[in-house]
């Protein structure tokens, strides 16, 4: 990896997702890693992702050294309702889809239950378009929604 950064001039990036779940022991080892004579020199990027408890995870006093390199925090914020429209049409767009599989109901009720949150909106939106594939209702309703939210527990 270091040979890659110093006679490649190539910057390899590790994304770590979940990190929320990560061990303290397991965080302590990743500071570990930035204490590798990196303070002037930083031969790879580690993107740790995670839920917004990570960030109150990094502020305990075990993780301080990590939190110290990190060098830029964002947090993602969930979508509106109409952002949530917005997104499922773009990625049946990019699935292909070429006319319309939810009803304006059904949107509603996935940015309802999902709260907006990107990756419920998948598991609701994929859930129910199963569910609507299964009943042969197409375009899908709210209430085809609505079952697809009781079987993922929302």
């Amino acid at each position: 990896m270091l040979n890659l950064f110093q006679e490649r001039r190539i910057t390899p990036v590790f994304i770590l997702d979940e990190m929320h779940l990560a061990s303290p022991k397991f965080l302590l080892d990743l500071s570990l890693l930035f204490n590798f004579s990196m303070d002037s020199l930083n031969p790879f990027v580690f993107v740790l992702c995670g839920l917004p408890f990570l960030l109150n995870r990094l502020g305990l006093s075990q993780t301080q050294s990590l939190a110290q390199r990190v060098v830029m925090r964002y947090k993602m914020e969930p979508l509106e309702r109409d952002e949530v429209k917005g997104y499922i049409e773009h990625h049946l767009k990019l699935a292909g889809a070429n006319h319309p599989l939810f009803t304006d109901s059904a949107v509603e009720a996935i940015a309802s239950n999902s709260r907006g949150w990107p990756r419920m909106v998948n598991n609701l939106a994929g859930t129910a378009l199963m569910l609507g594939a299964q009943l042969k209702v197409c375009p899908v309703n709210e209430d085809i929604v609505r079952q697809a939210a009781g079987e993922l527990g929302f």
